[in-house]
């Protein structure tokens, strides 16, 4: 049995602002950095065996947070796991969408990544890392609309309507009748 614990990043500016973040690179705040430290500490009290995390510089931080705390090396940055692209609207607030595109904006084509493309980049990513390490504990860092997407290609039955929480984690686990998913979108580490 493979266990992948999938955690979003912890918050950064724009998340506070309500602005799309994509493929920009944008640190955590001062809040992620403290997101991180917590759920780094609720990690330190399971076993991991190793970490992956997206290349975009929130999901790297919130990483080597948990890295430095649990001992364990980031073992790959995978491009695969970054944030779906947010096309045009990358940089806006839904005031600013609303201003520059009209109140139908989510109708037009503004260039954002299908839902199905990310899908298929998350879950073949998540798959590709199992399979390099099988009946191991993997915590995999990125964001939170690859993240959902991926589930849903992952564990299609799972409702991922719920929007994920910065630093929540989602545990899924694969045997050989395909993935199960155990836990969604906890973050009670940081909601105390």
């Amino acid at each position: 049995m493979t266990t992948i614990g999938l955690i979003r990043h912890g918050s950064t500016a724009w998340n506070k602002e309500g602005r799309i973040q994509g493929h920009t690179n944008n640190p955590l705040d001062e809040e992620g950095f403290g997101q991180a430290e917590k759920i780094a500490e609720r990690l330190s009290g399971e076993t991991w065996d190793y970490i992956y995390t997206s290349d975009l510089l929130r999901a790297k931080q919130t990483a080597e947070a948990i890295s430095a705390k649990l001992g364990i090396p980031v073992a790959g940055l995978v491009p695969e796991l970054r944030e779906m692209n947010g096309g045009l609207l990358e940089g806006t607030t839904e005031d600013e969408r609303v201003a520059q595109w009209g109140q139908d904006w989510r109708s037009l084509d503004l260039r954002l990544e299908k839902t199905e493309s990310g899908m298929e980049r998350g879950s073949r990513a998540i798959e590709e890392i199992a399979a390099r390490h099988p009946g191991k504990r993997i915590l995999i860092v990125s964001h939170g609309a690859i993240l959902r997407s991926s589930l849903k290609g992952l564990v299609p039955e799972l409702d991922v309507s719920e929007l994920l929480k910065n630093t929540s984690i989602t545990r899924i686990v694969k045997d050989d009748a395909g993935w199960t998913c155990e836990l969604y979108n906890c973050a009670k580490h940081i909601e105390e």
